[in-house]
């Protein structure tokens, strides 16, 4: 028997095409979508809008499966992490960051990461591959599961109200994925979350920032952290392909107004870019763009080589870019009891089984041989 084919991750178009080829009419798919991505349902048994027999067909051709929940942890402060398990084995974390009676959907975009930025903890787990749309889509779907946020409100009135793809990964150097995920949870038939509650967090893929503006117009993030291509180059090696001076010029041509500014993400790391002469410069950088910062205390991670401005240093920080009329808020860090917070996502089951096989090793129970090659270097 033939691998059944999930439908999680399927366009419009996709879900038709699978329908015609199994002699269904077009409007099949539009009550497949209904239950798929409206409703949340994952039993064809209970799609009870299709007449039994084609139920029956469905199930023995189709699945409609999201990624299994592998580790769920939540914080002390209602911060929700979850280890997600892929087909393959593979892993990567999704997080729910709460806000009073909403909050933000963190969605991984790759298995690892290929940037290695110096302050982040993700960048020490080397690319394993890019996500799936259906992978990436059902990170969300799984978020709902946890909340039971199933149907789609059409009022609002959700807790999981807005998507951020600031997880692991460069979501611009999988671009064709994210997109095509993208557009499914925008569409108003289905989960139904707006490009104007989605944000992108790219660390500066030049090429690609214009296609994201023309085709999905959502919220810009940008990872700058630095104000200079010397520091940047240090922090993030993406710098010495597209340098301060590309990446401005393609952020000043993306579609932004007063009301949709792009966000500027500035981690705070102490005594490395946390003058008020960098923040000077920051404000001449990204001189006529529609902008606001958000300031990042900086996370320790085990290993990492900086440490955390001090609170005065990040306050008077914030301090100058507001009185140059931008708003530099300074974020608040969630889940950091379990390593959700921003720069720590990390997918460490190889780290774990490598962790537990050297034990096995020092009682004499393996040979070295044997020992798991951890993805982190």
């Amino acid at each position: 028997m033939s691998e059944l084919i999930n439908l999680v991750g399927l366009a419009r178009d996709e879900l038709a095409a699978e329908m015609a080829a199994i002699g269904e009419k077009p409007f099949r798919a539009k009550q497949l979508w209904h239950w798929i991505y409206n409703r949340g349902v994952t039993d064809f048994a209970a799609m009870t809008t299709l007449a039994g027999p084609l139920r029956e067909r469905l199930a023995e051709r189709y699945v409609v499966q999201r990624p299994r929940v592998a580790r769920e942890q939540t914080s002390a402060d209602g911060t929700r992490k979850w280890l997600l398990a892929f087909a393959d084995g593979n892993e990567a974390e999704t997080v729910y960051i709460p806000e009073d009676d909403r909050g933000a959907v963190c969605l991984s975009s790759q298995v690892g990461c290929t940037l290695t930025c110096k302050f982040c903890h993700t960048g020490t787990q080397l690319l394993v591959r890019n996500l799936t749309a259906s992978e990436i889509v059902g990170q969300f779907m799984a978020a709902r599961d946890s909340y039971g946020e199933w149907p789609s409100s059409d009022d609002g009135g959700r807790l999981l109200s807005n998507i951020v793809l600031m997880g692991m990964g460069e979501p611009l150097f999988n671009y064709d994925n994210v997109a095509k995920a993208l557009k499914i949870i925008m569409d108003g038939e289905g989960i139904a979350v707006s490009k104007r509650r989605i944000t992108l967090s790219t660390s500066g893929v030049v090429p690609m920032i214009r296609r994201c503006g023309e085709e999905l117009a959502v919220n810009l993030a940008i990872s700058l952290h630095a104000v200079t291509d010397e520091l940047r180059d240090r922090l993030m090696p993406i710098n010495r392909k597209y340098p301060l001076t590309e990446l401005m010029r393609s952020l000043r041509a993306y579609p932004t107004n007063n009301a949709r500014r792009i966000t500027f993400e500035y981690v705070m790391l102490k005594d490395v870019n946390d003058s008020l002469a960098d923040a000077r410069e920051l404000i001449r950088l990204i001189d006529g763009i529609p902008a606001k910062f958000n300031l990042i205390p900086f996370n320790k991670w085990p290993g990492a080589e900086f440490d955390c401005s001090d609170r005065k240093v990040i306050e008077r920080f914030s301090d100058e870019l507001f009185n140059a009329g931008y708003s530099a808020p300074i974020r608040q860090p969630r889940g950091t009891d379990i390593l959700a917070a921003c720069g720590q996502l990390k997918s460490d089951s190889q780290r774990i089984r490598a962790s537990l096989a050297r034990e096995r090793l020092a009682a004499g129970i393996v040979d070295e041989d044997h020992l798991p090659v951890p993805q982190s270097r």
